[in-house]
């Protein structure tokens, strides 16, 4: 093969894999375009509340923002009378480690109704907790809850499943810290792509769960 040849492979080469990473940063927060919030006061109705997990404290030992910040915004979306039940969705990989008990625990600690909590502890991803929400707890409509790029991430997820998802944007985290968390994100969404394209669903999913009904009733 002449030296121009491999020119042509290796620009080729490069060229798909920018484009395998440029493209999903464009497809994702187009398909959340016009359906993320930053009030809840201006949340269309919904139901549910779908809250997406992660861990409450650092390494360092110090309070994660990202979480304290999703419970603010969760607590916002009930109060708002917006969302009627809360969908706590997030890894329980162990006993020393359980992020829907952990959100169930602050959220009651600041008045919100245990009955109005619902605890979904297979949430070990985005995927898995947008597509438990649909298949596992019944409903096809709801908000989700997180920073707005997990949000756009999260919406993409549900519409190409055929599921009316919007968001609810909580408080972002700028910084070192921040910037890592984006960095991350490009992959991210490289990956939520391929998933939709290889059809790969949540790790599990089980028997269905009902969700309290509007008054407040199981």
């Amino acid at each position: 093969m002449t030296r121009w040849g491999w020119r042509q492979w290796l620009l080729s080469g490069v060229g798909l894999l920018l484009t395998g990473v440029l493209l999903p940063q464009v497809m994702v927060p187009l398909a959340a375009y016009g359906r993320m919030y930053d009030r809840a006061e201006d949340l269309p109705a919904r139901q549910v509340g779908l809250v997406l997990g992660t861990s409450k404290y650092l390494a360092s030992g110090r309070v994660n923002r990202y979480y304290l910040y999703r419970i603010d915004a969760a607590e916002a979306a009930y109060r708002s009378g917006k969302v009627r039940v809360l969908l706590l969705s997030g890894d329980n990989g162990s006993e020393y480690y359980d992020e829907p008990t952990t959100m169930q625990r602050d959220l009651i600690e600041r008045g919100i109704p245990a009955e109005r909590l619902v605890l979904d502890y297979a949430g070990f991803r985005t995927l898995d907790s947008v597509v438990r929400a649909a298949e596992v707890f019944g409903t096809r409509q709801f908000t989700v809850i997180s920073q707005p790029f997990h949000n756009e991430r999260a919406i993409f997820l549900a519409r190409t499943r055929g599921l009316d998802a919007i968001g609810l944007n909580a408080r972002d985290v700028t910084g070192r810290s921040g910037v890592r968390v984006q960095l991350r994100e490009v992959l991210a969404r490289v990956r939520a792509v391929l998933d939709v394209l290889s059809g790969k669903g949540p790790k599990f999913l089980g028997d269905p769960v009902p969700l309290p009904d509007e008054e407040g009733g199981a």
